[in-house]
């Protein structure tokens, strides 16, 4: 099962009743807001504990269109790259 950001937000709200629902939403927003601006800037992100975002470009390449054979042009693109902590390695692994 996937956690989705409602699932997230609902965990949140349980976790911390002190804080009103529509700030910890707020607050989530901005996080997902920043990461993404950073990434589309070219910046890595960090989160200590979790793991490390960064973009990787890949190049423009001549690829081939499976079904018909015919070959295609695919332009460069960047993509999302994810490095977890070596903390989160441990946790998922039940290395304590």
């Amino acid at each position: 099962m996937a956690v989705v950001k409602s699932e997230l937000l609902k965990q949140l709200s349980r976790n911390y009743p002190n804080f009103l629902k529509k700030d910890l939403e707020k607050f989530t927003n901005i996080i997902l807001f920043e990461i993404k601006r950073a990434l589309k800037r070219g910046e890595r992100v960090e989160l200590r504990g979790f793991g490390i975002f960064s973009t990787k470009v890949q190049k423009a390449r001549l690829s081939r269109n499976p079904r018909s054979g015919e070959k295609v042009h695919t332009p460069e693109k960047k993509t999302i790259h994810f490095k977890m902590s070596k903390d989160l390695f441990k946790k998922l692994n039940n290395e304590e």
